[in-house]
């Protein structure tokens, strides 16, 4: 099928070449100047960019295509100010805007689609932002805002707002199609098309893509299967227009996790038996877990299932002319999101085997591993306890923005009100499992030899299973958000303008929690094996079981936000401004989860932030130079560790730093380059207190976690032909520290990564090959932040990037 595809595509592009052959070749070198680009994210009304003053990155679908990131984090890894991390897969990335840390997601930005949230909060736990929206050709452009306007127009968004827009149809019917495959078993096909149903009135538009994959990292299954569909209808009339749209979003994704490496001094290579580049623990020989319940019945679960969200969503957008230079404009939208969410954990690094049993209480040398399956007797010098975690949860997310605008003379005052109901339940139930330390790795049994198979404790484990539902967790949170807010653009002088806003909220969340006791299956009359009761093994002498009671809380927020900002256009192609902007975000799930008991100790996250811009913009030339300084008060940590327990610490940050972002257009178009870059010093304030041990930290003025001081990305492309491009990239991101103390031992060293592709026009017809970390870098992201420290060997836990791979693509344009 794949080889039947690919000669159709080959076979549909000769034959759309011969028809339009003579015709002008449209270059693949096109690229909207930025002099001319209109912005609507982070404004009451559309602007010039250079007119806007704010930190903006723009990406129309032609430069998303010409890059074709395979992640949404890829993506956004061209955005200065943004640091992300994008070694989790397709899915379950984390982004840091100007220096926040947190424990990952999207937790100080908005991801959204048409300017309304992908989800209203886009942290909740096991559901980043990028889990339910997916990158095709149905996206028109991208605009990601940093700092600035962000909690004017959204909320929970002080780092910021990422905005994609959506394809809408034209008098013109026009579509695109492409195939895509690569080096690891990708099969892809993305459509969109769109038109007029009624010349001048009525649009459509409609696309989205299916895709499957075995993954970079070698799973044994299908890493990646599923897609979209995406479709909106618009009808225009005289004083405004009516648009209806609604997303299918049906999708499976591995999320990678920590693996074994060495640490050599300031870098980190290969662990034994375990490749850096394409390993990894989430294999099919450990996918199935299938374990008896405290309560009755089994609980089973597939690790092929991975994180896989079922998203519907409808909405609505209407404009119209109230006359009088009065405006209305109402967006809504509801969401209903059921993910199940499936991955491997590590539990700590690799220990030795005899290590491993005498902490199971087997004396001395008294130990045997086994292959589950097989029962075939092992000797690894290297085991590995992995968290098996599964995790439900169903969302739903009702919105309603209404906003009135006023045109005059000098500029125009934009009020609105933004309505938000969300909820999410959550069900957790987590296992501990046992394996070889290698990728592909196998499901070990361990008993105790000293011990006679019917002794109580003879076995260490079930089938491979060291704590069977170790942790089971049932909560709910819910948000009921009322904003206000208030925005006016006043032109002082032709060159000069200001801008302020002021947003209002009100906001109220609630939740609760089921209590948990402690059970055993030694009395249940199951067996492990249809002879020996569960008394023969400690497997399940920690079982999590949920109670009848439950905790109820509630928190609410009663906050202001502020901006104030002055852009001044030197000339056509200059212009500076100066934004001071005030903002916050509230508690996080977790924070709320681990503070049930007493949630007067925690607060919202208070943020100030001061940036200077420069912007220079020629039809061959943009640079953008931000200096910006920000501070934030009360910045929850709240990392989940294996054990189940969380990190609970609270911390005051301040960073100082530039965005440098370009792009330029050089020798008659001959050579095109586009870099960015961020410097910055991220730094804890006041960060002192109590760990759970009791033993006190004082972690005032180190670097904040996982954040690097500098990073950049350059990309040059040699327009070789009118039809023939080729490009290289070169990312570099630099040294960062896992943990709050910067410690040697949770070092993340600096790292750099190049891609390269080459692309041809061939009339409407457009060949590319993309290539990511063409020199098998291993860069590492992050360490492991459930298992902050491995011990005192020199073997490291870290998620490091994707090995190389190569992506081949036909793209059909008509």
């Amino acid at each position: 099928m794949k080889k039947r595809s690919i000669f159709f595509m080959a076979g549909l592009a000769t034959l759309y070449f011969n028809n339009v052959y003579g015709q002008e070749v449209e270059k693949d070198s096109t690229r909207t100047a930025s002099i001319d680009q209109v912005v609507i994210t982070g404004n009451s009304n559309p602007k010039k960019k250079i007119e806007s003053s704010t930190a903006i990155s723009t990406f129309s679908a032609k430069e998303i295509q010409k890059q074709n990131p395979i992640s949404a984090a890829a993506l956004l890894q061209r955005v200065p100010g943004f640091a992300v991390e994008t070694s989790g897969g397709e899915v379950g990335n984390n982004l840091f805007a100007r220096g926040i840390p947190s424990a990952g997601a999207y937790e100080f930005v908005q991801v959204q689609e048409d300017g309304l949230p992908v989800f209203e909060d886009g942290a909740l736990q096991f559901a980043n932002a990028d889990n339910f929206f997916r990158v095709d050709n149905t996206v028109s452009r991208l605009e990601a805002l940093r700092g600035g306007s962000g909690s004017i127009y959204a909320n929970n968004s002080p780092g910021g707002l990422i905005n994609f827009i959506s394809k809408e149809g034209t008098n013109n019917f026009r579509g695109v199609a492409k195939l895509e495959t690569s080096t690891y078993g990708l099969m892809r096909t993305d459509l969109n098309v769109g038109g007029a149903l009624v010349q001048d009135k009525l649009f459509f538009n409609i696309g989205g893509f299916y895709r499957t994959d075995d993954g970079i990292r070698k799973t044994g299954f299908k890493a990646n299967n599923g897609g979209q569909i995406r479709m909106n209808l618009k009808y225009v009339f005289d004083k405004g227009y009516a648009k209806i749209y609604y997303k299918k979003l049906d999708d499976r994704n591995t999320f990678y996790l920590p693996i074994p490496l060495i640490q050599n001094g300031n870098s980190l290579k290969e662990f034994p038996g375990f490749d850096a580049n394409y390993g990894t623990y989430s294999y099919r020989a450990i996918s199935q877990l299938n374990i008896p319940q405290a309560g009755g019945g089994f609980f089973s679960r597939n690790l092929e299932d991975g994180i896989h969200p079922k998203v519907d969503v409808v909405g609505a957008e209407f404009k119209y002319d109230l006359g009088n230079n009065f405006s209305v404009l109402n967006k809504t939208r509801y969401t209903h999101i059921n993910m199940s969410y499936t991955g491997i954990f590590p539990s700590g690094g690799p220990q030795l085997a005899g290590d491993f049993a005498n902490s199971t209480g087997i004396s001395g040398d008294n130990y045997q591993y086994s292959i589950v399956g097989s029962g075939q007797v092992v000797n690894p010098q290297y085991v590995q306890k992995l968290g098996f975690w599964a995790i439900d949860k169903q969302m739903d997310n009702f919105i309603n923005d209404l906003q009135f605008s006023y045109k005059f003379d000098k500029g125009n005052i934009t009020a609105g009100f933004y309505k938000s109901n969300w909820k999410s339940n959550q069900y957790w139930n987590w296992s501990n499992i046992l394996t070889t330390a290698t990728d592909k790795p196998q499901l070990l049994n361990l008993v105790d030899t000293s011990l006679n198979s019917t002794d109580v404790g003879y076995s260490k484990t079930y089938n491979g299973v060291t704590d069977m539902s170790f942790l089971v967790r049932n909560s709910q949170i819910q948000g009921s958000l009322n904003n206000l807010y208030l925005n006016l653009d006043y032109n002082i002088t032709e060159e000069l303008s200001v801008n302020a806003g002021l947003r209002y909220s009100r906001d109220y969340y609630k939740g609760y929690a089921v209590n948990t006791t402690t059970a055993n299956l030694d009395n249940s009359g199951l067996t492990t094996d249809g002879t020996h009761s569960f008394a023969t093994t400690t497997a399940d002498d920690n079982m999590s079981v949920l109670g009848n009671q439950f905790t109820y809380w509630n928190y609410d927020i009663d906050k202001v936000s502020y901006t104030l900002a002055a852009n001044y256009k030197i000339n056509g192609q200059n212009a500076v401004y100066a934004r001071f902007s005030h903002g916050f975000r509230s508690p996080n799930e977790e924070t709320y989860y681990n503070n049930i008991a007493d949630l007067s100790q925690i607060k919202p996250v208070q943020t100030n932030q001061l940036e200077l811009g420069y912007k220079y913009y020629t039809r061959n030339l943009d640079i953008s130079v931000i200096p910006f300084y920000s501070t934030l008060n009360n910045l929850s940590f709240a990392d989940v560790y294996s054990d189940g327990t969380s990190e609970n610490k609270f911390a005051n940050t301040s960073n100082i730093g530039v965005e440098l972002e370009g792009f330029a257009r050089l020798f008659n178009n001959l050579l095109e380059v586009s870099f960015n870059g961020t410097f910055q010093n991220p730094k804890y304030k006041n960060f002192t207190g109590m760990n759970a041990d009791g033993t006190s930290f004082d972690y005032d003025g180190n670097q904040v976690r996982r954040i690097p001081k500098f990073y950049f990305n350059i990309s040059p492309a040699v327009n070789i032909t009118k039809e023939w491009r080729a490009y290289v990239s070169y990312n570099y991101y630099g040294k960062r520290f896992q943990n709050e103390a910067n410690t040697d031992d949770n070092i993340l060293p600096s790292f750099s990564e190049f891609g390269a592709g080459t692309s041809y026009q061939l009339g409407k017809i457009r060949f590319a090959i993309d290539a990511t970390n063409i020199f098998n870098t291993i860069g590492i992201t992050e360490g492991d932040p459930r298992s902050p420290l491995v011990g005192t060997t020199d073997i490291r836990m870290a998620r490091p990037i994707m090995g190389a791979a190569v992506r081949g693509s036909i793209t059909l344009d008509f």
